[in-house]
């Protein structure tokens, strides 16, 4: 997939799609073509029909993500005209990974700092070493955090943690993210791709029109009443039981062999 910067890497492999953060000496700091990269590979993720899994990772072994590119602060944030532009770009970015059918898993190594909590609460799953570290520091740099991103914290740990997250600004390590919420599993750091590749095979391996039709519907209940879309939910849903991967289902159970699931 060619991209316009070498900052972000799209790879495939098999049924997972990776998207890899690759600022390696700045921690995988988020910067603005890093950002604007993410929607391209999200939709050719989405199209491609071999593709079951996303996850996300960053390049080396010190960090998921640390934070965004502060380096760039001076330019890119310097106003709030030059800011509206700026959380534009990195809210496509958010839309496309929380929006896509397929399933994101965020593989958190090291230090998941700031903007870096922010892409892995655009997840579906989190899964993190034991030497991970957490944290959201705005308030030690004077920043505001959207709507957006602390009703995703607050979904997903809810109001008193996201409240000690926000208001300590301090580091938590992965025990301690595990217990919030925040993390659905902590493992050994050795293990941490292993474990996430064979956890992603498990998903792929699963019906594709299924998964798609519950996160759907899942995200939809998770938004307020009056802005849900259950008819997407049904039809979804729907077309779960008019596809070729339910009778494949139904035939796999009766032979007590595995099934083939197509997504059709």
């Amino acid at each position: 997939m060619k991209l316009d910067t070498t900052r972000m890497l799209a790879e495939k492999d098999g049924a997972i799609g990776w998207i890899i953060f690759n600022q390696p000496e700045k921690r995988n700091a988020v910067s603005v073509d890093m950002w604007a990269a993410i929607p391209a590979i999200v939709d050719a993720y989405a199209a491609d029909p071999d593709v079951r899994v996303i996850i996300m990772k960053g390049a080396g072994d010190k960090a998921f993500i640390a934070g965004a590119d502060i380096s760039e602060f001076g330019e890119k944030r310097n106003s709030p005209e030059a800011t509206k532009v700026y959380d534009a770009v990195a809210g496509k970015a958010h839309a496309a990974l929380v929006k896509v059918r397929k399933p994101v898993i965020a593989m958190i190594n090291g230090f998941c700092i700031g903007g870096g909590v922010a892409v892995s609460l655009s997840a579906d799953i989190r899964i993190a070493a034991d030497n991970a570290r957490f944290a959201v520091p705005a308030a030690r740099l004077g920043l505001g955090y959207g709507v957006g991103g602390t009703r995703r914290l607050l979904d997903i740990v809810g109001p008193a943690y996201a409240k000690e997250i926000f208001f300590t600004a301090r580091q938590f390590d992965a025990p301690e993210a595990e217990r919030m919420g925040l993390i659905n599993r902590m493992v050994p750091t050795a293990e941490l791709e292993s474990y996430t590749r064979d956890y992603a095979a498990r998903i792929a391996a699963n019906a594709p029109l299924t998964i798609q039709a519950a996160k759907l519907t899942i995200d939809e209940l998770a938004q307020d009443p009056d802005r849900r879309d259950l008819a997407a939910c049904d039809a979804a849903v729907e077309a779960c039981f008019a596809s070729d991967d339910f009778r494949e289902g139904r035939t796999a159970f009766m032979e007590k062999r595995p099934p083939a699931f197509k997504g059709s």
